[in-house]
């Protein structure tokens, strides 16, 4: 009886790559189901971004994840987008399907089920930071879930414009663009903040985001799609004023878990995805750093 020594081949794209610590987890969970898949963690800058797609394509890879600052730049090199994809106009998880390279994203979805556990999200009011790739993913699966308004707070006027429209035509929710020049305040109305820009990521980890903090309120569920670190400056501060925190590590366990059955058509542990992550990343109990949230 042969022996099969070829391995299926999945990965991640991304730069920087040093902090990613989606591998450990995504094997972690192949092992758990008996699958002989390989996660590969690459760092591919943006010029070499066409051949990284070519030799995965080449090299049969079933996968692969694509992450800062990839995420709206692999669609020119895929063959065809799945609808939420085409919506958000980014790609976070890339699917070889009978040799074609399908674009999807599985960034909000992850997102919105990371913090719905802390929050009911029909009709309530969110304001969020970015207009990048994973805020456009959050902000389209938000409004898809029942949310009322968004707010899209950056500093690049025509990305935040852009996204706001995005939102507004394509769903029920409401959305606006504030300009971020100056000190953000965060209106007393707010159900929940979010961070998805790279501010107070691995190693920038004093970076904070330029808001009055005395604006944020314990009524406020606060969000941070930043997962290394696991606690960034901005889930301490809302935890000192009483908030429910969710930090990025949700997002990144139910994301993966997404794309793993992309994948795979096998539906993945969550359980042992989470410990394979609290063992990297040195953490002893990751429902205290709010893997799935801190209820206040």
């Amino acid at each position: 009886m042969s022996k099969n020594f070829l391995s299926e081949l999945t990965g991640s794209f991304a730069t920087p790559a040093l902090e990613n610590p989606t591998g450990v987890m995504m094997e972690a969970a192949y092992r758990d189901l008996g699958l002989d898949w390989r996660y590969i963690n690459c760092e591919i800058q943006p010029n070499d971004l066409a051949n990284a797609v070519l030799g995965a394509k080449a090299m049969n890879w079933c996968g692969f994840n694509c992450s800062i600052p990839h995420k709206v730049s692999v669609i020119s090199h895929l063959d065809d987008l799945g609808e939420s994809a085409r919506i958000i106009g980014a790609v976070n998880t890339v699917v070889n399907r009978d040799g074609k390279l399908i674009g999807e994203n599985t960034d909000g979805r992850g997102f919105v089920e990371s913090v719905k556990s802390s929050l009911e999200l029909t009709k309530k009011r969110v304001v969020l930071f970015g207009a990048g790739g994973a805020a456009r993913a959050v902000a389209v699966e938000l409004a898809l879930a029942g949310v009322a308004h968004i707010t899209i707070v950056n500093r690049n006027q025509e990305r935040g414009e852009e996204l706001s429209k995005l939102v507004a035509d394509n769903t029920s929710a409401g959305a606006e663009y504030h300009a971020w020049t100056k000190q953000y305040q965060i209106p007393a109305d707010t159900d929940l903040v979010i961070n998805v820009t790279s501010i107070g990521l691995y190693p920038n980890v004093d970076a904070e985001l330029d808001i009055d903090t005395d604006s944020i309120k314990s009524s406020m569920v606060v969000a941070d799609g930043i997962f290394n670190p696991p606690e960034t400056r901005l889930i301490q501060t809302a935890k000192t004023k009483g908030c429910t925190t969710v930090n990025g590590l949700g997002m990144l366990v139910q994301q993966g878990a997404i794309a793993f059955e992309y994948w795979t058509g096998k539906t993945p542990s969550i359980e042992v995805m989470k410990t394979a992550l609290s063992d990297a990343l040195d953490i002893t109990d990751l429902d205290s750093t709010d893997l799935e949230s801190t209820e206040k």
